[in-house]
């Protein structure tokens, strides 16, 4: 997961004139984020995003239905960030090593503890009772299966991945490398330790390179 934002900081409570739905939906998922769905009030909210609880119903509806818009715009922003990085001009390896690059500077970017990705550290909890919740986290996790597909797929026309290889299968390594990054940097791995966890990974999928390109 790669896509940033600047952290702003929060605006006084009740609904302003001005209603701001991005940030507003910015500023709920960084609370569920830090603290998870469950343990997330709706006061929690209401301080986060500057609006009181009548205004967060109206504009988004309920706590799982804010939780679920916030889930659904962070696949597709990160899956457009992912597709930006990956369709550059980089070799694989590069690209690939770009993108986990990114992963890791947001999955450590808060103040203390790393906060990890917020699809798979919320919604994989989330997802054993809530249909719904599984259905995004599953599709979540397919679409950025794709966008490493795509790019491994044009590897191997480009000649830098065997004919024989499975894009499919490495495109799901690659994505394994991800979720990894992802949990172990909220359990308390070093920066460092994961980036080497990323670049032997990386150099498995590429492992696959046709000798003398």
């Amino acid at each position: 997961m790669v896509q940033k934002d600047e952290r702003e900081p929060k605006r006084p409570r009740g609904r302003p004139r001005a209603y701001d739905a991005d940030e507003a939906l910015r500023q709920a998922r960084n609370t569920f984020w830090k603290k998870g769905y469950s343990a997330t009030t709706l006061d929690d909210l209401s301080d986060a995003t500057g609006m009181n609880r009548p205004s967060l119903y109206g504009a988004f509806g309920d706590k799982r239905a804010l939780y679920l818009a916030t889930l659904e715009r962070y696949v597709i922003a990160n899956r457009e960030a992912m597709d930006r990085e990956l369709a550059g001009p980089l070799p694989l390896r590069e690209a690939l090593m770009r993108i986990y690059d990114l992963a890791l500077a947001l999955y450590f970017e808060a103040d203390g503890a790393a906060q990890g990705c917020f699809l798979i550290g919320t919604a994989a909890v989330e997802a054993v009772n809530d249909d719904e919740v599984r259905g995004v986290l599953g599709k979540g996790l397919l679409t950025f299966d794709k966008s490493f597909e795509a790019r491994i797929r044009r590897a191997q026309a480009e000649g830098e991945v065997d004919d024989a290889s499975d894009p499919k299968i490495l495109s799901k390594l690659a994505s394994a490398i991800l979720h990894t990054l992802a949990l172990r940097s909220r359990a308390g791995d070093k920066r460092s330790t994961l980036r080497a966890t990323a670049e032997a990974g990386v150099a498995m999928i590429c492992g696959t390179a046709r000798e003398g390109r």
